[in-house]
C-alpha cells in the first residue's frame, strides 16, 4: 500500500522560486552589511570609566563568623520614620567577617539585609578602602556573595534546556551568549561613549538576530521571512521609542542607578539609554511573533496546498491575533513585575493615579509597554503577508513549477 500525502513526515517540502530566493539571499546580505558597518561606526575607539574618586575601593569577600544587633546614635535626615519623627537612636546591626586573604572585619551591615536572615556562614562581599598615610583600611558592606547559587541555577537551565531541546536548545544557548557579547561589548560601552542610541541598538540587535535565527532555526526561506520581520520590527520600534521618549520628556533618570551613572561619567543626557533599553527589550518579543507567524503560515499551507495568499494571510492572522493579544499582557505583566518596588511606594504615599503614572520611573515602563505593543500590532500583519506571499507561490519538491494542485500535502521551506 503506497502512503498518501496527507501531511505525513515524507511530504515534499515546499520550494521557492530561485528568482524570489536570489531576492531575499541579496535583502538579508544587504541587511546584514548595513548592520555590520552600524555596528562598525558605532564601536567606541575608548570607553570612559567612573572618575577616580570613585575607584579608589577594591572588592574583597569573606564568610560572616557572627552577627550582633546593636543600636547607634540617629538624627539624620535618612533615619525619619513614616510618621515623620526622626529618632535619635537607630538599629545599625554589624557582622564579622573572616577575608578569603586572611584577617577579620566588621562591617555595619543594612538592617533589612540582616532581618533578612544574614548569619553565619554566609558568603558576602565588601569594599576595601586603603587607609591614609598608613592607617589601616575601612571596610564597607556591599551585598550578599551569590556566584555559587547563581552557577546552580543556570546550570539547571542550561542542562534542561540542552535536554529537552537537543540541538536547537544548545543553538538557543548559544544565541543567548552571542547576545550577551553583543550588549557587554558593543552597546554598553558605545553607550558609556555617547554614540546615537538608535544607530548603536538597531545595528547590534540586527547582527545578532541575523545569527541567532539562522543558528537556531536552519538556513530557510521561512527563517529569512522571520528575520526580514524582526528588523521591520526594530526599525517601527526605534521610530516609535524616538518620538514616545521626546514627547514624554524622559530623562532616564528613573532610578538610583541612572543617577549614579550621571555622577560617574559625567553624561547629563540618559535619554539614549531610554531609547537602547526599548530596542533591547523588544528584541526578544518580535523574534519571538515573528518566527511563530512564519511558522504558521507555511503549517496552513501545508495542510492547504490550494489556498492562495490572502487565504494564507486571513488565517495566519488569527493565529497571529491570539499569539498579539497573549504577548501584550504578558509584557505588561513583566515591566510591572519589574517595577513593583515603585508600585509598592506609590501604595503607601497614596498618590493620586494620573500623579504616579506620569511619574518617571512608570512612565518608562509606560512607555516601553506601548511601544513594544504598537511595534507587535504592525510586525505581525507585515510579517504573515511576506509569509503568505512566498509560501503561496511555492511547489512541492520535484514538482513541475505552476499552480499547486487540489492534492494535499504538509510542507516547510526549502
Amino acid at each position: 500500500m503506497h502512503p498518501h500525502p496527507h501531511g505525513g513526515r515524507d511530504a515534499p517540502p515546499a520550494v521557492v522560486a530561485p528568482r524570489a530566493r536570489r531576492a531575499l539571499t541579496a535583502l538579508v546580505l544587504a541587511v546584514l552589511l548595513a548592520a555590520g558597518a552600524g555596528v562598525a561606526a558605532t564601536w567606541p575607539q575608548r570607553v570612559p570609566s567612573a572618575d577616580t574618586a570613585y575607584t579608589g575601593a577594591e572588592t574583597v569577600r569573606g564568610r560572616v563568623s557572627a552577627t550582633t544587633a546593636r543600636t547607634c546614635a540617629g538624627g539624620l535626615a535618612e533615619d525619619r520614620l513614616p510618621d515623620g519623627t526622626v529618632p535619635q537612636e537607630v538599629e545599625c546591626p554589624e557582622a564579622a567577617v573572616a577575608l578569603d586573604g586572611g584577617g577579620t572585619a566588621v562591617v555595619t551591615v543594612p538592617p533589612a539585609v540582616f532581618h533578612g536572615g544574614l548569619g553565619a556562614g554566609d558568603r558576602v562581599v565588601l569594599s576595601r578602602y586603603p587607609g591614609e598615610a598608613g592607617a589601616a583600611p575601612t571596610y564597607v558592606w556591599e551585598d550578599v556573595d551569590r556566584r555559587a547559587a547563581l552557577a546552580v541555577a543556570v546550570a539547571v537551565f542550561v542542562l534542561l534546556t540542552v535536554a529537552v531541546g537537543g540541538r536547537r536548545g544548545l543553538a538557543a544557548l548559544a544565541g543567548l551568549a552571542l547576545g550577551g557579547a553583543a550588549i557587554a561589548f558593543h552597546v554598553l560601552p558605545a553607550l558609556l561613549a555617547q554614540e546615537d542610541p538608535v544607530a548603536v541598538g538597531l545595528s547590534s540587535a540586527t547582527v545578532v538576530m541575523g545569527v541567532v535565527l539562522y543558528l537556531t532555526h536552519g538556513v530557510s526561506v521561512r527563517t529569512t521571512v522571520a528575520f526580514l520581520g524582526t528588523v521591520a520590527g526594530l526599525v517601527l520600534t526605534a521610530g516609535a521609542a524616538v518620538l514616545a521618549v521626546d514627547a514624554a520628556g524622559l530623562q532616564g533618570l528613573g532610578d538610583e542607578e541612572s543617577y549614579t551613572v550621571t555622577l560617574l561619567t559625567g553624561a547629563l543626557d540618559l535619554r539614549g539609554v531610554v531609547l537602547a533599553g526599548t530596542l533591547v527589550a523588544a528584541l526578544g518579543l518580535l523574534n519571538d511573533v515573528t518566527i511563530t507567524q512564519a511558522a504558521a503560515v507555511w503549517e496552513l499551507r501545508g495542510a492547504d496546498p490550494a489556498a492562495g495568499s490572502r487565504a494564507l494571510f486571513a488565517a495566519g492572522m488569527r493565529v497571529g491575533r491570539d499569539h498579539l493579544a497573549s504577548t501584550v499582557y504578558t509584557v505588561a505583566f513583566a515591566y510591572a513585575g519589574a517595577a513593583l518596588p515603585a508600585l509598592l511606594l506609590v501604595r503607601l504615599y497614596s498618590q493620586p493615579l494620573g500623579q504616579w503614572v506620569t511619574s518617571s520611573a512608570i512612565a518608562e515602563e509606560v512607555v516601553r509597554t506601548a511601544v513594544g505593543g504598537a511595534a507587535l500590532a504592525v510586525t505581525v500583519p507585515v510579517t504573515t503577508a511576506l509569509a503568505a506571499a512566498l509560501v503561496s507561490r511555492a511547489v512541492p519538491a520535484g514538482a513541475a513549477p505552476g499552480p499547486p494542485g487540489p492534492t494535499r500535502w504538509a510542507g516547510r521551506a526549502g
